[in-house]
């Protein structure tokens, strides 16, 4: 009898996602009282509306870089980032659907990390790391090596924002799932941005001041 073939990668993220966004709804403090949902302002939400935009943004570069060049490399690490970045995207906004609260919030971004008034955002660039439409733009009009640069250049800086961010949520978030799950993002993106300046090395470049 053949066995069913192995759970693709995609798969078992989407199963771990579905468990994750159960268990952080119905999680209980030993005692089997269940706990409730964060508020509309706390940090675990602040920290789920605003990385799923952060992460909109580094699917959305990625998949324009993968159209701009051949190198295998960068266009595995491209793939690797989107469905990375898209998965935990459908994480944090599972988990405001389930928590009962709103996508968008009045208030500014990053006030749940006490940034609310750091300079207003220009040109699309609404939080730490994020890309101006101007830099979209640029990285739309270039091809080959320059794209490559260029991409692993804002992914970069796009990756120490998001670092910055998601050790927020780990020092500030109670949801104890969103919490692993930011620090698992504060590793993975620190080992990508050693990954992107060995990358960036090779192609004579480096990572921007």
């Amino acid at each position: 009898m053949r066995l069913a073939p192995l759970l693709t990668g995609a798969a078992v993220t989407a199963l771990l996602a579905a468990g994750g966004i159960a268990y952080a709804v119905t999680q209980d403090d030993g005692s089997g009282t269940t706990l409730s949902v964060p508020a509309a302002d706390s940090a675990d939400a602040g920290f789920a509306r605003d990385m799923a935009v952060h992460h909109q943004q580094a699917v959305e570069m990625s998949y324009i870089v993968r159209d701009r060049t051949d190198d295998e490399e960068v266009r595995r690490l491209a793939y690797d980032i989107a469905q990375t970045q898209a998965n935990q995207r459908g994480m944090l906004i599972g988990w405001l659907d389930l928590w009962g609260l709103p996508k968008v919030s009045s208030q500014a971004p990053m006030t749940w990390m006490g940034m609310g008034d750091m300079a207003e955002a220009k040109d699309g660039s609404l939080m730490p790391g994020m890309a101006t439409n101007t830099e979209l733009d640029k990285l739309r009009s270039l091809s080959g090596k320059q794209a490559e640069v260029f991409f692993l250049q804002l992914m970069t800086d796009h990756h120490k924002g998001g670092v910055h961010m998601a050790q927020g949520c780990v020092s500030k978030c109670t949801v104890e799932v969103e919490k692993r799950l930011a620090q698992g993002m504060v590793a993975a993106q620190e080992s990508e941005i050693g990954l992107m300046a060995d990358m960036l090395k090779a192609r004579g470049a480096a990572a921007r001041p």
